[in-house]
């Protein structure tokens, strides 16, 4: 429980509301925690993750902000020491009811205190009245019982003996341990589950909540992940999910086009403007317009190339290869890349100033190795998919066994490769079986 005492506060009469930025990514306790300041007086405005959260104090800041104990785009102790450098006269607290260090006490900390624990006790009640099936068990110690995706419980299910049904066929006896977020069951979270993100697996659900935290917004996102883990797919359930969704999704692969018509390609240019430009050409940037571009292996643009790209997000103009005016373009940018960009910029291979204006929130696909689990369900949707072309083909046991036990270094695109293989090789067999799966051909 919280460790601050609980007192009744007497109603005080102020000449002007306190402001007070509440900062977490779960509604439900925004909700409870605004409520209960605003009966104590204060004008309460609310942020869903650390970024917003900057950029409500940095138009008006506040007389505190509370923080959750989580944040979903950035990392809680770098937003608390930056926050602290920032606005040194707010005072900062956590959900938890730890006031920041370094935090000025500010004279109203006791009424934010108070606000913590009611909205606790309010947390308590709601859990405390949920069916016994649902519920898991009591937190030691009391620990704070507001759905949190950090405070996670395990479940575990074993498959019978004879193999479960997926509609492949069946799938081999094997125990798979299942860790699920504290606020959902498992039929709830597979709801929550985007449809083109195959995967029930936590970190599976992980992308899609985030993915739905942040597409209404047109704030800039980068997707980092291994090759062949589905980046474009995160890309396109952004769009989606957008405001932007009836305007162009426009994709670039930053390492498939040749350095010296990377710039042409993007940005677009006149006629003339190089040897073979017989005519101008609208860039992707500038079809994008109104709608999402989506730029594959950002790692791979030449810094040349970067500070041009750095200077269209910073004012939302380009121009043309060519072309002495500018042109207005209003886009939302969505970046991918399978390196480490952040340690790229220590090394200088990628600009610091432009990772920090396009990973204003991250996305992390996961390799497949990391949701095996879910390997039944991909597979079912790939024989599925195949089946649009041709007969829909089951998947014999062995098979399933020899396809568990690959690492999958390719990822869900090297298993798609396998599958599709495999059924070109099985003929006109119904079952695709063990001897049909080749690995060494994979093309990742």
């Amino acid at each position: 429980m919280l460790s601050f005492p609980v007192s009744v506060l007497p109603p005080v009469t102020r000449v002007r509301p306190r402001t007070a930025l509440v900062a977490s990514a779960d509604c439900s306790f925004r909700q409870r925690l605004s409520e209960i300041l605003t009966g104590l007086r204060w004008q309460v405005r609310e942020a869903e993750g650390g970024a917003q959260a900057w950029a409500e104090a940095q138009a008006t800041p506040p007389e505190a902000i509370i923080v959750d104990s989580w944040l979903p785009d950035l990392d809680l102790n770098e937003f608390l020491k930056d926050f602290r450098g920032s606005f040194p006269e707010v005072d900062l607290v956590t959900a938890d009811g730890v006031p920041a260090q370094e935090s000025p006490r500010g004279p109203y900390r006791q009424e934010l205190l108070y606000a913590l624990r009611r909205t606790q006790d309010t947390d308590t009640a709601a859990w405390n009245s949920a069916p016994a099936l649902d519920r898991p068990n009591p937190a030691p110690g009391g620990a704070h019982l507001s759905p949190r995706p950090d405070t996670a419980h395990t479940a575990s299910a074993a498959c019978s003996p004879q193999g479960v049904g997926t509609g492949l066929h069946s799938v081999p006896a094997t125990a798979v341990h299942v860790e699920l977020p504290s606020h959902s069951t498992a039929a709830a979270a597979t709801i929550d589950r985007l449809p083109e993100l195959i995967g029930n697996a936590p970190c599976m659900l992980e992308v899609s909540r985030r993915i739905r935290l942040v597409a209404p917004r047109s704030t800039p996102v980068l997707i980092e992940g291994p090759t062949g883990s589905g980046k474009e797919l995160v890309a396109e359930g952004l769009h989606r999910l957008s405001a932007r969704s009836r305007k162009p999704f426009v994709a670039i692969n930053c390492a498939a086009i040749p350095e010296a018509l990377l710039e042409a390609e993007l940005f677009g240019h006149t006629r003339g403007a190089f040897t073979g430009a017989v005519q101008g050409r609208t860039g992707r940037i500038e079809a994008a317009d109104g709608g999402t571009l989506f730029l594959d292996e950002i790692g791979e643009m030449p810094l040349s190339l970067q500070s041009k790209l750095l200077r269209f997000v910073e004012s939302g103009e380009l121009q043309r290869v060519g072309d002495n005016e500018t042109v207005k373009v209003d886009v939302r940018i969505v970046a991918a890349t399978h390196q480490p960009l952040a340690q790229h910029t220590q090394s200088g291979g990628f600009r610091a100033d432009l990772y920090y204006r396009l990973a204003v929130f991250l996305i992390r696909t996961p390799s497949l190795s990391e949701h095996a689990q879910d390997l039944p369900l991909l597979v079912e949707h790939f024989m599925q998919k195949m089946g649009r072309e041709a007969p829909v083909k089951s998947i014999d046991p062995s098979a399933l066994l020899k396809l568990a036990a690959h690492d999958w270094p390719g990822n869900v695109r090297e298993l798609e490769h396998v599958l599709e293989r495999g059924a070109i090789l099985a003929g006109d067999e119904a079952v695709l079986t063990a001897r049909e799966i080749d690995f060494g051909l994979t093309m990742n």
